[in-house]
């Protein structure tokens, strides 16, 4: 044997089913990717939205708290003042 299988009939041609299916693949493929971009796309862009919507919520609390205090300070020195 020449280290071919028993099975090859020496022929260099590949089976046209098999180059058919292989080329619907790429073709589904390439067809296929123009959405999946555009879905990574806005997915990216959602979640930048929603990090970005929880940095002002964060933003406001913090706002809120130091309100609070300016607040509770004012108030102490208003007190302090009627002794």
């Amino acid at each position: 044997m020449s280290g071919e299988s028993e099975n090859s009939t020496g022929s260099d041609q590949v089976n046209s089913q098999i180059t058919d299916s292989v080329t619907q693949i790429n073709t589904s493929v390439l067809a296929i990717a123009p959405a999946q971009s555009m879905g990574l796309v806005y997915q990216t862009m959602a979640h930048s939205i929603s990090l970005t919507m929880q940095n002002a919520v964060t933003h406001q609390n913090a706002m809120q708290q130091i309100n609070t205090s300016i607040i509770s300070t004012a108030c102490q020195r208003i007190m302090s003042l009627g002794k």
